[in-house]
C-alpha cells in the first residue's frame, strides 16, 4: 500500500510539472484564461499530491520515502518526450536509467 500511495504522489506531482510546462507555453501566447487554468490546475494537483504525502510520511521513513521521489525526473522526463517531442540524449537516457536502478532498489525495502 506504502509503494502505490508513493506512487500516486509521484504520478500527481508529475502531472503538476507537465500542467507548469504547459502554462509556461501558454503564457508565451498571452493566453491568460489558458495560464490560469493550467497553474490552477498544476496547483490543485500538488495540493492533492502533498496531502497523499502526509499518508506516506506517516507510515515511510522519510530517508527510504523521500529518494522514492526521484522516480518524478523519469516520469516528467518521458512526458515530455512523448507530448512535446522534447530530444532526450544517451547521457539522459543513461541517467534515467541509473534512477530507475536506485528507485527499485529503495522500493524494495518497502
Amino acid at each position: 500500500m506504502n509503494l502505490l500511495l508513493i506512487l500516486l504522489v509521484s504520478l500527481l506531482s508529475c502531472a503538476a510539472q507537465l500542467c507548469q510546462k504547459q502554462a509556461a507555453l501558454v503564457s508565451l501566447r498571452n493566453d491568460k484564461r489558458g495560464l490560469i487554468l493550467w497553474v490552477g490546475l498544476s496547483l490543485l494537483l500538488l495540493g492533492v499530491a502533498m496531502l497523499l504525502w502526509l499518508a506516506v510520511l506517516q507510515q515511510v521513513p522519510v530517508s527510504v520515502a523521500y529518494p522514492m521521489l526521484s522516480l518524478n525526473f523519469v516520469l516528467v522526463a518521458v512526458a515530455a518526450r512523448l507530448i512535446w517531442r522534447e530530444t532526450f540524449t544517451l547521457r539522459q537516457w543513461i541517467g534515467t536509467g541509473i534512477i530507475v536502478m536506485g528507485v527499485a532498489l529503495m522500493g524494495s525495502y518497502l
